[in-house]
């Protein structure tokens, strides 16, 4: 039952403050009166209310968004390592800067739309990096509405700029052939041809170890995947965590071809690796990049002018200046300053600083793999056009279904949650449109 407290004014006047106790037994206030009257009709009235499951504290509602996120909502969230680390971006680079200053109860629908205005002005934000943010300040509202922090979610039926579906390209066999010949080590080639013949997704890959392999009847299990943070902020201090589940927190297991399994075996027996080892772990002489100084550098005169910079002013290609005031990355630049250093680090006229190192616990980072491995192999294969390392589990995945595989052996392969999923998969088949000209011939006839 609620009581009143009774507290003199500076004036000598008295004034009455409704209490009463929450739901776990704490004194919360009601307000202050100048009547004990009214004091008494308001801790009744937020007992009532407190019954009913209508409020819980009406002072939790006058607190600012970042307060909120920032002591309640963040730290009890309950969400993945590698979540929390986008979460973390996200919140303090579009959310908390434009609406943490304001209270809970203030922000309407109206200050989400201006703010979706400012992050698609100001902050230039493509459409699916707004939609990801208001994903995020949905979650909070929906958390602040279930736990009567807020009786309004003021993000419902605001919407986002829309995000154009681009269609999936799938690459053929011939070209992720040449990718593979144009890799040059075994290992990292071993490893391609097993995403390609398995579908694993990176996580799933780069953790797999050798006790996950039956070798006598090539079935892999999935039962781990590991996670890379990248951000300076990361919520945990190392860079990798192991999760003992995939993406579908389920186990799967999967059938490869005799052929892998063979060359798998081999692998482990060259490097002599015993159970717990990871399949491929990064190289040990994996070390800082270096730049080769080459040879003969050409003439700045022949290679054209960088773009403007910020200043509306253009440099040739292939000197210093070019890198550092044009902000010029392109290969005559990089070539220019590296010689440049050399000379002066063989003059004695500067010390060379210390060279970075990849910071791992032997698992391969999904940037070190890109630049080191990838995007060279991209190069020397010259397909025309850019493609991931995950875009060969959508290979993997649209070669089967085109091979005569079951949609639902598919799915139960990849993991997904849903056969929708695995279905997007036939409208990406290599050959599919001709196949759609084929069946309008065959009605129509020549023409």
């Amino acid at each position: 039952m609620g009581w009143v407290k009774v507290r003199p004014r500076q004036d000598g006047r008295a004034q009455y403050t409704a209490m009463y106790r929450d739901l776990r037994g704490r004194e919360r206030s009601a307000g202050t009166f100048t009547s004990r009257r009214a004091a008494n009709r308001a801790w009744q009235r937020a007992e009532s209310d407190l019954t009913t499951g209508r409020v819980g504290d009406l002072k939790r509602g006058r607190q600012t968004l970042r307060h909120y996120v920032e002591k309640e909502w963040f730290p009890n969230h309950v969400i993945e390592a590698k979540t929390r680390e986008n979460y973390t971006y996200i919140l303090n680079r579009y959310i908390l800067p434009e609406l943490g200053s304001m209270r809970m109860v203030e922000i309407l629908p109206g200050h989400i739309r201006e703010w979706v205005g400012v992050l698609q002005g100001r902050h230039n934000a493509r459409p699916p990096t707004i939609r990801e943010a208001k994903v995020v300040l949905n979650a909070i509202f929906t958390t602040a509405l279930n736990d009567q922090v807020t009786f309004l979610h003021p993000g419902k039926g605001v919407r986002t700029p829309p995000v154009a579906k681009k269609p999936r390209r799938i690459i053929t066999v011939e070209q992720y052939e040449r990718i593979q010949d144009a890799l040059a080590d075994d290992t990292m080639r071993l490893l391609v041809e097993t995403d390609i013949e398995s579908g694993l997704r990176w996580g799933e890959l780069t953790e797999l170890r050798v006790r996950d392999i039956d070798f006598t009847t090539g079935v892999i299990t999935v039962s781990r995947v590991a996670v890379e943070l990248k951000a300076k902020d990361r919520p945990v201090e190392q860079r990798f965590i192991i999760k003992d589940y995939p993406k579908d927190t389920e186990w799967r297991r999967l059938q490869v071809a005799p052929h892998l399994v063979d060359k798998l075996a081999r692998h482990v027996t060259r490097l002599g690796l015993n159970a717990d080892a990871l399949l491929f772990a990064l190289p040990l002489h994996a070390g800082p990049r270096t730049r080769t100084v080459p040879d003969l550098l050409p003439d700045p005169g022949t290679l054209g002018l960088t773009s403007p910079n910020d200043a509306g002013r253009r440099y040739r290609h292939g000197t210093t200046t070019a890198y550092g005031a044009g902000r010029c990355r392109c290969q005559h630049c990089k070539a220019a300053v590296a010689a440049y250093r050399a000379t002066r680090r063989a003059a004695g006229k500067d010390r060379p600083r210390t060279p970075r190192s990849v910071n791992t616990d032997g698992h391969i980072g999904n940037d070190w793999f890109r630049t080191n491995i990838w995007s060279k192999a991209l190069v020397e294969a010259d397909l025309g056009f850019h493609i991931t390392p995950h875009d060969l589990r959508h290979a993997h995945a649209s070669w089967l279904l085109a091979g005569g595989a079951d949609l639902q052996v598919v799915k139960e392969r990849f993991g997904h949650a849903s056969i929708t999923t695995t279905e997007k998969y036939l409208h990406a088949l290599p050959g599919a449109n001709e196949v759609a000209l084929n069946a309008m011939d065959t009605i129509r006839g020549p023409r």
